[in-house]
């Protein structure tokens, strides 16, 4: 029995898939967490229907886990994820009578795509995109087959897992029914459609109640002025998490490929949708490669289908695998016993974190723009912190948190500029150098809302605006603003150049709960003609603090 077991095609399947499985939960509890992974491990202490620049699915499953201990907790359920979905793509693309070196090719095509290794077991959003997105091309397969109500109700349930999981499941449902434009002929399509938006109401109503903060940090506040190396790296990156040995054998199968059945068809369009639409992207800013992991099943669809009943390429296949999967083994020992002795985000984070806190010595820790040190420091030493949002360096969902109301008042660690006079420092086990200074009480003013009126959009060297300013305190403090320990700066940001910083001659005294009014003028420096996001900012400590109130976007030309 057992040997009839392990010749059936399904069973091999499960077999190397459950293999593959306990290496990860392996890896999972003896890597130290990555930076966002610590991230997502905050988010999961306040569940909400959203978060600053995620949706809440991430943090639902890094939650389910704390049951668990450590970083196997964290990532336990991101784990279980890759075998589900790895098996429901077996199930949409195997032949007719799959064979045993069907299964084994299958497996072993899946396995050579590095970033499928790495997004195995670590608590990102991809994992959960990767599980419905398989999913949804499963009921797609079924609803363009038999058009059923059934799985077009299930379908619009799967469009609204994607919409909870990453905002990127929007592009897998956009290339899908490109590919089969007939669907639009189906009222069961807009019904699922409708099903989706129902179910997604609550995640849409905390973006409005929190002023669309995620749509408007992805559609805008990532943008970069044109690199070409965003290019060049965004290709060698393609090249390198779908394999450089089996990525161009997937060109060519592509090419060759007709896609014989609506599903293929639409993995084909979603393979090549995502890479050339986040190639357009490399023309606002830089394109992380993990963004196009959804592309990864139309990769092993076409590879699959090329090379099974092409011998040759098959034994190529079977040896780009074999060396491949020893390669990563080595990467996989390096990444729990460190070996080389690298300095990298998976490394030393405990050490690191708790010398701080030793420092620290009971007071929560505030650290300057860098969320991922106060949630790993959360993480690794279950002290509070905080993340103060700066100007200096994108904003993150501390922007949300109201923790440095519950510390004020307090003594407090406060990570500065090593140019700040008194700051001390740390040499860190992970390499990196801590500076900091103790605050016996700390007063917090992120939340004074800075209004203004209407400022030009377009701007010129030596022009003057002439600025009505009005300071909101919601605080219980008074604040002595003096232009030195209690200043009022305007900031003119842009991503692709350093932030400039402008202190303003506005004193005087904000009360607590009150207003203070002043109108100054501001001359325009000289500054690179390119579009900023322009604010004003308020800080009474030497940390660089993010914008009080809203920012408008002036253009600056010659």
């Amino acid at each position: 029995m057992k040997s009839i077991a392990v010749r059936n095609p399904e069973t091999r399947v499960w077999m190397w898939l459950g293999l593959w499985w306990i290496i990860n939960v392996i890896q999972a509890g003896c890597t130290e967490l990555a930076n966002d992974e610590a991230y997502y491990y905050m988010f999961s202490q306040d569940l909400a229907w959203g978060y600053f620049d995620h949706p809440p699915m991430t943090a639902l499953l890094v939650w389910l886990g704390h049951f668990f201990w450590g970083e196997l907790g964290v990532r336990l359920f991101f784990t279980v994820l890759q075998p589900i979905y790895l098996w429901v793509l077996w199930r949409i693309i195997r032949p007719e009578r799959p064979t045993v070196r069907d299964a084994n090719l299958f497996v072993l095509v899946a396995s050579a795509m590095p970033i499928l290794q790495l997004y195995g077991f670590i608590a990102v959003p991809d994992g959960p995109l990767m599980l419905f997105t398989a999913l949804y091309l499963l009921l797609f397969k079924r609803f363009t087959e038999k058009g059923r109500w059934s799985d077009a109700l299930w379908m619009g349930v799967t469009i609204a897992a994607l919409a909870y999981s990453k905002y990127h499941g929007a592009l897998v449902v956009l290339f899908t029914v490109l590919s089969q434009i007939k669907i639009f002929k189906s009222p069961k399509f807009y019904v699922a459609c409708l099903l989706a938006l129902f179910l997604i109401l609550p995640h849409l109503w905390w973006q409005y109640d929190h002023d669309w903060v995620s749509f408007r940090y992805h559609l805008d506040g990532r943008t970069r002025d044109f690199e070409f190396s965003f290019v060049t790296e965004y290709l060698l990156n393609l090249f390198a998490i779908f394999n450089p040995f089996l990525f161009p054998l997937f060109l060519v199968g592509w090419w060759r490929s007709r896609g014989e059945t609506p599903v293929l068809r639409a993995m084909n369009c979603m393979s090549a949708g995502f890479i050339l639409f986040f190639l357009a992207s490399t023309t606002r800013g830089y394109v992380q490669p993990q963004w196009e992991i959804p592309a990864t099943f139309g990769v092993i669809a076409v590879l699959f289908a090329y090379v099974r009943g092409r011998e040759k390429l098959r034994r190529y296949v079977v040896r780009v695998g074999v060396v491949t999967l020893v390669l990563i083994g080595l990467v996989r020992v390096e990444m729990i016993a460190n070996p080389l002795g690298l300095k990298f985000e998976v490394f030393n984070n405990r050490e690191s974190y708790q010398a701080i806190a030793k420092a620290a010595d009971g007071a929560p820790v505030i650290f300057d723009g860098t969320y991922t040190g106060a949630a790993k420091y959360l993480f690794y030493t279950g002290e509070r912190s905080y993340a103060q949002p700066s100007i200096y360096y994108r904003t993150s969902q501390y922007e949300l948190k109201v923790d440095d109301d519950r510390m004020a008042g307090g003594r407090v660690l406060l990570q500065v500029w090593d140019s700040v006079p008194g700051a001390r420092h740390l040499e860190l086990a992970n390499g990196s150098r801590f500076d900091y200074i103790v605050c016996d009480r700390f007063i917090p003013v992120r939340r004074i809302d800075i209004t203004y009126d209407s400022l030009p959009r377009e701007v010129r060297a030596g022009d003057t605006l002439h600025l009505k300013l009005e300071l909101h305190n919601p605080y219980p403090y008074d604040y002595r603003i003096d232009g030195d320990s209690v200043a009022v700066s305007m900031v003119w940001r842009h991503r692709s150049e350093p932030t400039h910083k402008y202190v303003l001659p506005l004193t005087g005294d904000l009360p607590a709960g009150g207003v203070l009014s002043r109108e100054l003028d501001f001359v325009v420096p000289e500054l690179t003609p390119r579009t900023f996001q322009v604010g004003f900012t308020i800080a009474n400590m030497p940390v660089s603090t993010w914008f009080n109130g809203k920012t408008v976007k002036i253009k600056t030309k010659k």
